[in-house]
This record gives C-alpha cells, sequence and structure tokens, in this order.
C-alpha cells in the first residue's frame, strides 16, 4: 500500500450509479474515483449531478432496482464492495456516519429526542441505558444545546429546525465514526444558524480527527467550508481544485456555476445563464489544483 493510500480514510476507484427505466439503464454517476483523508471534502454540483447518489452508494444505500458498481471502496483498506449486508450494519453509523437533507425529519416523530440518541449509542456500544444518556447529555452539550436535560425528553416536533440539525449531528457523532458524510445538512437553515451548524461540524471533525464529505450545491459555502471541492456534471466529476481556490477553477462548467451566483462586491444587472456543452457528459475527469 502506497503511503498516499495509508494517510486516506476512505478511496473509491471507479465508481457506477445505475437504475434500469423502460428506455434504457440510466447511469446517474459514472465511474468517479476520489479519496478522502482526515480532510473536508466538498461535492458540488447542480440537482441531478450525482451528489447524494455518491454518499448513499459508499454506505451502499442504494435499494433494487439501483446498481452499485466499484472497482473499489476502501475504507481504511478494506473494500466495503466485498462485505455482506449484515457486515454492512456494522459500518453504518459505527464507522461511517450520513446526515440526510432535511436531517430534522430523518427523527422518529414518536419517540424522544434523548431515547433516539441513546438508541443510536447502544446499537453499537455495550453498555447500559444509564450510561447511554449519560453519553448522550454530553454529545447535546457538544452540539451546543442549553439545557440537554431538557431537550433530552422533547419530541421531534417541539425542538426548531437548527435544534434539530444540532441533534441529528449528535445522533450520528455519538458512535465516534471517522467519517461523515453530511448531504445538505444546512439547507433549510437561514444563515447565521446555518454557520452556527457549520461551526459544530468543523469543532468536532477536527477534535477528532475525522473526514467529512460534504455535499451541497452552495459554491460559496463550500469554498468558506471545505478544504477541497469535486465538482460533479452529469454523474461524473469534471473539475478538483482546493476550496480556497474555487474561484480560479477552469472548467467552462464550473465557471457557469460560479458565474450564475450573485456577489455584493461586483454586482450585475443580469446573472449569466449557464450554458451546457453536450461534450461535458463524455470528457474524461479533469484534474485541477490540489
Amino acid at each position: 500500500m502506497s503511503k498516499a493510500a495509508e494517510r486516506n480514510l476512505l478511496e473509491v476507484e471507479n465508481l457506477w450509479v445505475k437504475f434500469p427505466t423502460r428506455s434504457g439503464v440510466f447511469d446517474a454517476v459514472r465511474g468517479i474515483s476520489f479519496s478522502l483523508g482526515r480532510e473536508r471534502l466538498g461535492i458540488v454540483g447542480e440537482s441531478g449531478s450525482g451528489k447524494s447518489m455518491t454518499g448513499r452508494a459508499i454506505l451502499r444505500l442504494i435499494r433494487p432496482p439501483g446498481i452499485v458498481r466499484a472497482d473499489r471502496i476502501a475504507l481504511a483498506g478494506e473494500n466495503l464492495m466485498l462485505l455482506s449486508e449484515r457486515q454492512m450494519r456494522s459500518v453504518r453509523g459505527q464507522r461511517i456516519s450520513m446526515i440526510m437533507q432535511d436531517p430534522k425529519f430523518s427523527l422518529n416523530p414518536v419517540m424522544r429526542v434523548g431515547e433516539q440518541i441513546s438508541e443510536a449509542y447502544r446499537l453499537h456500544a455495550d453498555t447500559s441505558r444509564a450510561a447511554a444518556k449519560q453519553k448522550s447529555l454530553e454529545m447535546l452539550e457538544a452540539v451546543k444545546i442549553r439545557d440537554p436535560e431538557r431537550v433530552y425528553t422533547l419530541f421531534p416536533h417541539e425542538v426548531s429546525g437548527g435544534m434539530g440539525q444540532r441533534i441529528m449531528i449528535a445522533m450520528m457523532m455519538i458512535p465516534d465514526p471517522k467519517i461523515l458524510i453530511a448531504d445538505e445538512p444546512t439547507s433549510a437553515l437561514d444563515v447565521s444558524v446555518q454557520m452556527q451548524v457549520l461551526e459544530i461540524m468543523d469543532k468536532l471533525v477536527k477534535d477528532r480527527g475525522m473526514g467529512l464529505i460534504f455535499i451541497s450545491h452552495d459554491l460559496n459555502l463550500v469554498s468558506a467550508f471545505c478544504d477541497r471541492v469535486l465538482i460533479m456534471y452529469a454523474g461524473r466529476v469534471v473539475e478538483t481544485c482546493r476550496a480556497d481556490r474555487l474561484h480560479e477553477a477552469t472548467h467552462p462548467y464550473t465557471r457557469g456555476l460560479l458565474n450564475s451566483l450573485p456577489r455584493l462586491d461586483a454586482p450585475v444587472e443580469r446573472l449569466e445563464v449557464l450554458k451546457r456543452d453536450p461534450a461535458w457528459r463524455n470528457e474524461d475527469s479533469i484534474s485541477g489544483q490540489t
């Protein structure tokens, strides 16, 4: 194994996600490859570009008739494609956690918040109910929730959107996974709450030495929050670059996305409309700045 591979928490090689349809097979993700170290990796692109499918495919959450193919999805050197469904259950949550879109609505509406967090912990740790409750209260405090004892007893409909996001982060982080996949976890929040949630995620990831895959359509957010960015179009990675140099990206698709964003420092009367080139669908992935 190379030194680079040893440093990587995750390696994805030639990943495809396919769905049979009446008109033929639809390729939602088409032969993408990337690695993840102890870093914040952003995946950006329009709706339908394959971002969320990539995150789900890593955890093998694509259900039939969907098909996942890959030469290799290696977690700390172990190929997840060779594991049984039973073995994958010990990976999901314990080694890789995923926060879905609008995470508050992923909570069970008829279970108290604390019970759900404790259940997530006890699923992966042989511990008592009292110890699980104490761990859950500590996790609620870690995600900056005031009065965790009170919040522990609430039902999901009794918490705000921002608090719901924090609760889901607590639930996903309590098994102490090595990788967190966050699929647009802040898209339903206002800007001030959004930044608070991102700061919490950032601190937890740094403190625990984790890898983060941050899936988003918000280029400005990703450029400010992540270390490295993959830009996806029609199921392919068309460009990779350092997040702090995203605005120097060269691929015409990335340039089109950036030029369609409003900017306070450079206001224009009319924003550009992205003009797509059919050739982008079939060209090889472009390696950008690293």
